[in-house]
């Protein structure tokens, strides 16, 4: 490796400096070769693509390990390349682990130039993108690549909620590796080329026994379905920067910022009225909530965040009159759009993350209530419920909430109801906000009577009928004021836009406390 404290003239060391810049940008070609053979990119050309053209500045490019076995190698940048640069404009730190370089291993100096960028975008208040591929800690330098994990975590739960926390996971991400990712805001996988997991395919088979692949372990499809760990899947590396950036461009510099705002052609008072005849008259009927939101989101666009986990609840980022939202809807087209164990997670940690940087929440509402069953009660519904509770009640942004059908039970409490502090309530004239359906509430309170009637079919009926008629319909709550407007479902997304354009000034002062004690 050339000496780059070689003594020369100006010019010489003006050249020097040439041939070191260009040394630590050019990977090994062979090693290089084997990386684009897997179907992944080089670490360099994944940066430059996140970033707008010509604005990354790398740091720390002539950093370089000091263990004592591996003194016949050590190449510039030690493995990760770090820096800041504009994304759509704006300041974004980030670091992109080499896998071509020790297999993209952390050691003591990878872990301090990652954590130095970090420590820099939390000063800065700026968004920080990890791009993440590597085969894990460097065995030959032993502990001091455990305390680099360590040293990150850290830095990951001191920006929590301060700044964006973006994962890419290009390749492999193994054993404590994963808890970086983990803490961070959103994970982005791969299909096929991306891979998390506590312990590999072959720990597993000699543990357990069980035969599984990669891919079906911890594969991108596998986090995104089974296990909720990842976000969003895309087929090939372009496409997941691509959402990173389009990702980037709904959430605030940091917690202090407001979320950026956009211009649009749409019109604040658009009407929809496609919405007036989507919901069936039939209660039991499905229907598919993202017609609602494409239908009142600005130019229809709607960034959905976990599309393939808890598929009975939709999370995800729209814009309102230019104004980023976040949006949480039960959907009816899946489990009737119940709430269970997964979508109550799902939604909580969403709700959260909206709250963290200043988003407000649009929640629609079509629940008929919580998941029965043994598995969802010794699976901790009650606990894992009360997360979702607790998230909407904690969130100071604002939050507007439009019920166009069922509000059942617990349920309605749950789903941003005005008793957890929603800012504006509003209801279609197909909602029913009641305990129950007007069959189960009957049943139960009805049920002697039934039991003595001489035609108890009929005699059902007539009570349904007197039941649908007190509770099956959103007035009864807007008598008392927990529902602030009933609206034909047209004027839906100019009401919201309304709403969301009063409420940006709304502030909230907060109780003096170490933090709450959320039912983890």
């Amino acid at each position: 490796m050339t000496d780059r404290h070689e003594p020369g003239t100006t010019a010489e060391r003006l050249q020097h400096l040439e041939e070191l810049r260009a040394q630590s940008a050019q990977p090994d070609p062979a090693a290089a070769e084997r990386q684009r053979a897997r179907g992944k990119g080089l670490a360099r050309e994944r940066i430059e693509a996140l970033f707008d053209p010509g604005t990354f500045r790398e740091i720390d490019r002539y950093v370089q390990h000091r263990n004592a076995e591996l003194a016949d190698r050590r190449p510039y940048g030690d493995g990760v390349i770090t820096g800041h640069g504009l994304v759509h404009g704006r300041r974004v730190f980030a670091f992109s682990q080499d896998f071509t370089v020790f297999g993209g291993s952390l050691g003591e100096a990878f872990a301090q130039k990652i954590c130095k960028v970090m420590e820099q975008a939390l000063r800065y208040g700026c968004p920080v993108i990890g791009i993440n591929d590597s085969g894990g800690a460097r065995i030959q330098e032993g502990v001091v690549s455990l305390a680099g994990y360590a040293d990150i975590f850290q830095r990951n739960v001191d920006a929590s909620g301060v700044i964006p926390q973006i994962s890419l996971v290009m390749g492999p991400c193994a054993g404590g590796a994963v808890y970086s990712p983990a803490i961070t805001d959103f994970i982005l996988m791969v299909r096929e080329t991306s891979h998390m997991f506590i312990t590999g395919p072959d720990v597993v088979r000699a543990v357990t026994g069980e035969e599984v692949s990669m891919e079906e372990l911890g594969g991108a499809d596998a986090h995104a379905e089974k296990s909720g760990v990842c976000h969003l899947v895309s087929e090939d590396e372009a496409a997941c920067i691509a959402d990173a950036r389009a990702l980037l461009s709904f959430l605030p510099q940091n917690n202090l910022d407001p979320p950026p705002w956009a211009p649009t052609d749409d019109p604040p008072d658009r009407l929809c009225p496609e919405l007036d005849t989507l919901i069936p008259d039939s209660p039991n009927k499905p229907y598919d909530m993202h017609q609602v939101i494409r239908a009142i989101v600005d130019d229809g666009v709607f960034m959905e965040i976990q599309p393939a986990f808890a598929m009975n609840i939709l999370t995800g980022f729209a814009r309102l009159n230019g104004h980023p939202i976040g949006i949480v809807g039960n959907q009816p087209g899946q489990l009737a759009g119940v709430l269970d164990i997964a979508s109550s997670e799902k939604a909580a940690r969403f709700v959260r993350t909206c709250d963290a940087f200043g988003i407000p929440i649009v929640t629609l509402v079509d629940v008929p209530g919580f998941l029965p069953g043994t598995e969802q009660e010794w699976g901790g519904i009650i606990r894992h419920g009360a997360k979702l509770l607790y998230a909407y009640a904690e969130a100071t942004v604002p939050k507007l909430t439009l019920i166009t059908r069922k509000a059942y039970g617990g349920a309605y409490d749950v789903m941003g109801s005005k008793h957890l502090r929603a800012d504006v309530n509003l209801a279609w004239p197909t909602a029913e906000v009641a305990v129950m359906g007007p069959d189960g509430a009957v049943n139960v309170v009805y049920r002697k009577e039934l039991a003595e009637a001489a035609d108890p079919v009929a005699r059902k009926e007539e009570l349904v009928a007197e039941y649908k008629a007190r509770f099956a319909n959103p007035f009864t709550a807007a008598e008392r004021g927990f529902v602030d407007d009933v609206i034909p479902p047209r004027e839906t997304r100019h009401a919201l836009v309304d709403a969301l354009e009063a409420a940006q000034t709304k502030r909230v002062e907060r109780p003096r406390r170490k933090h709450g004690n959320i039912p983890l």
